[in-house]
């Protein structure tokens, strides 16, 4: 099994081209391609630049895994339906991983890093949307203490909306 630990970590000056064909390898490769957002570049460059992160984990310099925190807004918990203060909740985005490595855990090892890096920041709550059916990912949220809140229905369809309290 691979530990994120072993990979070479880029947590800052994201390539945003690279990023976004290592999504598209990722889709190109899942069943349901339509479970994973398609961030533009300019909505990612946005996004990073309201304290939005991304980190690209790489192994012989080849994608291997990623994982990015939104901070949340207002608007974001009226959508969601969830009563919580927009200041203490972070939103886990897009988490991938490279068809090549699946089944090495690396979702809920990337789940246990971004609950800590949260923690430092000061959140108190994680959101994140997954849809119904994908239940490797249901399973990794669970197992890493998320809870069903709600689900609803959104531009990509329906998803869940899972909570946690860190």
């Amino acid at each position: 099994m691979i530990k994120l630990e072993e990979l070479e970590c880029v947590d800052y000056d994201i390539n945003l081209e690279e990023y976004v064909n290592f999504r598209e390898l990722v889709k190109k490769n899942m069943t349901n391609p339509e479970w994973l957002g398609d961030f533009s570049i300019e909505d990612l460059e946005h996004l990073l630049a309201n304290n939005s992160k991304i980190w690209m984990y790489y192994k012989d310099n080849e994608p291997v895994c990623s994982m990015m925190i939104i901070p949340s807004t207002q608007k974001d918990m009226d959508k969601f339906e969830l009563g919580l203060n927009h200041m203490e909740v972070v939103d886990y985005g897009p988490m991938m991983v490279n068809p090549k490595y699946i089944g090495n855990r690396l979702q809920l090892q990337m789940l246990q890093k971004l609950d800590n890096y949260s923690k430092s920041k000061g959140y108190k709550y994680v959101v994140s949307t997954i849809h119904p059916d994908n239940t490797f990912s249901i399973n990794n949220f669970l197992k890493d203490d998320f809870e069903l809140s709600n689900q609803k229905e959104f531009k990509r369809g329906i998803r869940n909306i899972y909570t946690k309290k860190l």
